[in-house]
């Protein structure tokens, strides 16, 4: 049995390209005790891969040159030499861009597809949606009544953000790119507002939607939409850094907010969630969110791509064009 893997050949300067990913192709190992084999069927596809793609200190280590693609993945358990694991078992994890991956089963979980169907796991139910969750209620603690605005708010990250917001009795605005994302979270995810923010002027949006300020800020774009929004933050505003897509692919120095000061004069905060802190708590995160989900108040949305590992690198660029709508998910046949 073969197992097509997709590896880091070089690490990108710019724009991720296709001479940056070697297709392999091995035979399936056999699992030693206390180890399984996953048939994968599902790959996560986040932004957050083109950081790790960068030999940089960060909150993760690099992946390694020659190194199959670090990604979160679900699939089945088709061989197991595990005792907590056995055929046939739903899982995810860490699981890499590979079609069977062999694990001894550290950060993998067994899910159950009766409540939810598998890529949700991936999404609302997986990082992103823990991500939200944490990054939201523990950083940006929320009140109702407050004023929350979400950036990437079409996203895997902002969307379940948003509707976490409205179910905390929050007025929630949403910046995404283009007229049919921004319908889509006023008319399926519930928020209050939306701005295009590739044909609207953000600042005067901002202003128009946030007339006592901005109470929460949750940040997954970077660059000028971040400098809009401090600009608009009331009193003790609270800031969540989640990520900067706009600064990925930069082949200059990051851009920062030339706007900081405002935290001082508001007295505001900015602080950085990452999702891996909280993982002790996903267990509760997940109880929670799968409540919401069967009352219809949380509503999982996964763009679902076929076409496999040869696949991988056309449907990443996604991320990084907007060409996505909720939680982008390779599928694996």
């Amino acid at each position: 049995m073969k197992n097509h893997q997709v590896r880091l050949a070089a690490r990108p300067v710019g724009e991720i390209k296709r001479s940056d990913w070697q297709l392999t192709e091995d035979d399936v190992a056999q699992p030693k005790d206390g180890e399984f084999v996953v048939k994968v069927e599902y790959i996560s596809l986040d932004p957050a891969m083109r950081g790790w793609m960068n030999d940089a200190r960060s909150y993760i280590r690099p992946v390694a040159i020659g190194e199959v693609m670090r990604a979160g993945a679900g699939g089945t358990v088709i061989e197991s030499k595990h005792a907590d694991f056995k055929e046939g078992d739903i899982v995810t994890g860490a699981l890499g861009v590979q079609e069977y991956a062999v694990t001894d089963g550290k950060g993998v979980r067994k899910v159950d597809t009766r409540i939810v169907k598998l890529p949700t796991y991936l999404g609302t139910l997986g990082a992103p949606g823990m991500t939200a969750y944490f990054g939201l209620l523990e950083v940006g603690k929320p009140r109702a009544g407050e004023t929350v605005v979400v950036s990437g708010a079409a996203g895997a990250v902002g969307s379940v953000v948003g509707q976490i917001a409205k179910i905390k009795g929050c007025r929630v605005v949403g910046i995404a790119g283009g007229a049919d994302k921004c319908k889509l979270l006023i008319d399926e995810f519930g928020f209050d507002a939306a701005i295009d923010y590739k044909n609207e002027d953000v600042k005067a949006k901002l202003k128009e939607h946030c007339p006592k300020g901005i109470d929460v800020y949750f940040d997954n774009v970077g660059g000028e939409i971040l400098d809009a929004a401090l600009a608009r933050i009331a009193m003790h505003a609270r800031i969540v850094i989640c990520g900067a897509i706009s600064q990925y692919n930069a082949t200059t120095p990051v851009k920062g907010p030339a706007n900081y000061l405002s935290l001082l004069v508001n007295r505001g905060t900015m602080t950085g969630i990452v999702v891996f802190d909280y993982v002790d708590r996903y267990g509760e995160a997940a109880r929670e969110m799968a409540g919401w989900i069967a009352e219809g108040k949380l509503k999982a949305k996964e763009d679902v791509v076929p076409g496999g590992i040869a696949a991988f690198h056309d449907t990443l660029q996604k991320l990084f064009t907007g060409g996505n709508t909720g939680k982008l998910v390779l599928q694996v046949p």
